[in-house]
């Protein structure tokens, strides 16, 4: 563990993405005294959710349950990079008053707006995506390739990208879809075919003490959990019993992309910095 106080940035696509991925480190570095920061490049206003909650600015009720969620987890500082959710289907939505839909901004100028933030932190370390953006979501992707761009340019030591193991991942959904039934719209194969193949870890972090603030920063993002057609995949996570969400949720893995494949797997994500 390292002994030096260290900074941290997370840098996540939509409110609740912090919460999947990453949630169990960012608490872990919080509780043992490092300053941890979440950049959110979106405000999610494009979330799936039920009419009640999509009457109002889904987009504002989504970066307060942000605000939630880092609280839970100790996070010192959110930061919107101001703009809109870009969307999960074929087409790309037309702008909403005001901001532009994240894809839409050119790749430059939101990794010279990240690479700001990371100056101003002095970052050690920022979190990330897999160039697959995990599971293939166009900000997913493009909160790869901006953090990569930004992490350069404001010569940040580390830079880890979030991932799973897919196979791992595979075993895991399949074993629960027999207890907890996933809503209509889990596709349970491409899910299983997401994200990173285990020889492509380089660090596979111990969150299993945080568990229950990573349940906690999961549960924040209420407006994630139901649609007019039932529980999401949140909800059937949040249903698991503790002991086996522990076990699910008890470990988070990353990718160094400056790390040799098939090398020794880190334990520490500050370790070895200078």
């Amino acid at each position: 563990m390292s002994t030096r106080r260290r900074t941290v940035v997370a840098v996540h696509a939509h409110p609740d993405d912090e919460a999947l991925l990453t949630a169990g480190t960012m608490a872990k570095a919080a509780a043992e005294g490092h300053r941890v920061v979440l950049v959110l490049a979106t405000n999610g206003d494009l979330g799936l959710t039920d009419s009640a909650t999509g009457t109002g600015d889904l987009g504002a009720h989504r970066l307060d349950e942000a605000h939630a969620s880092a609280r839970a987890l100790g996070v010192s500082r959110v930061e919107w990079l101001g703009y809109a959710d870009s969307g999960m289907g074929p087409e790309l939505y037309a702008d909403p008053p005001g901001l532009v839909r994240f894809v839409r901004v050119p790749l430059a100028q939101s990794a010279l707006r990240l690479a700001e933030v990371l100056r101003e932190e002095s970052a050690d370390v920022v979190l990330s995506y897999d160039a697959r953006g995990g599971y293939g979501h166009r900000d997913h992707v493009r909160v790869h390739d901006m953090t990569a761009m930004a992490a350069e340019l404001a010569g940040t030591p580390r830079l880890l990208e979030a991932t799973i193991p897919r196979d791992l991942l595979a075993a895991a959904v399949r074993l629960s879809a027999k207890v907890y039934p996933y809503p209509p719209e889990f596709d349970m194969d491409a899910f299983c075919s997401a994200f990173s193949a285990r020889r492509e870890i380089t660090h596979r972090i111990d969150v299993l003490r945080y568990a229950a603030a990573k349940r906690a920063s999961m549960r924040a993002h209420a407006s994630q959990a139901r649609s007019d057609g039932g529980d999401r995949t949140l909800a059937a996570f949040l249903r698991i019993p503790r002991p086996a969400y522990d076990l699910i949720f008890g470990r988070e893995w990353f990718r160094d992309p400056a790390h040799p494949a098939g090398a020794r797997v880190a334990r520490d994500i500050f370790a070895g910095l200078p």
